[in-house]
């Protein structure tokens, strides 16, 4: 997925959809900006409302119009009320997010580039796609061959530094991470509202 100018793109969302533009420069500086922007009292649409939550959300996980749009069919398919919560989980378990989250690579696009690339193994078997969806039980490490290369060394620091979603479990000594338990919705704090984007898709 081809992505334009990031600053320019979280400032029109209105939210820091890049981890480049969750800092606390960008913020500042977004708050400067609404400062002198004229205000106008004109409530959005509930249409303009949902797509502009569906674009936070595409965005933050760098999906393309057509893969997003295929989790949330997925999501609805069944007639019952844990929609939000399979979104969630089909969003959150790509192997390109659960890179990013335990820390092998700083941001979404560079765990999908190191996907692609062959670094990652999944089972002990290298994977090469990064939209396939992680099970409880399964197991993410580093290639062998790979983990000399100049993108894992710092590594050890990057390990530390990121707060682990608590449904991987991480092993920072063998550098591996299990899927403990589908990560669940509730209680978590999103820039973003999946429901709202669900009723965007099901019109």
């Amino acid at each position: 997925m081809r992505i334009g100018p990031k600053y320019k793109i979280a400032r029109r969302l209105g939210a820091p959809v890049f981890e480049k533009t969750q800092t606390q420069k960008f913020t500042l500086s977004q708050q400067r900006k609404d400062k002198g922007r004229k205000k106008f009292s004109r409530a959005s649409s509930e249409f303009g409302s949902q797509l502009l939550e569906k674009q936070k959300a595409r965005f933050t996980y760098c999906l393309t119009e057509r893969q997003f749009s295929k989790y949330a069919r997925q999501a609805l398919a069944k007639k019952d009320t844990n929609a939000v919560s399979r979104m969630f989980s089909y969003l959150e378990t790509r192997l390109d997010n659960v890179v990013c989250k335990i820390g092998f690579a700083p941001t979404r696009l560079a765990a999908r580039q190191m996907v692609s690339h062959g670094h990652i193994l999944v089972n002990g078997k290298r994977v090469t796609i990064p939209s396939i969806n992680l099970v409880v039980g399964d197991v993410v490490s580093i290639r062998v061959a790979s983990a000399g290369k100049p993108l894992f060394a710092d590594l050890n620091s990057r390990l530390s530094e990121v707060e682990k979603p608590s449904w991987i479990k991480v092993d920072m000594k063998a550098d591996t991470a299990t899927i403990e338990s589908l990560p669940k919705v509730e209680g978590v704090n999103l820039m973003f509202d999946l429901r709202s984007i669900l009723e965007f898709y099901s019109r």
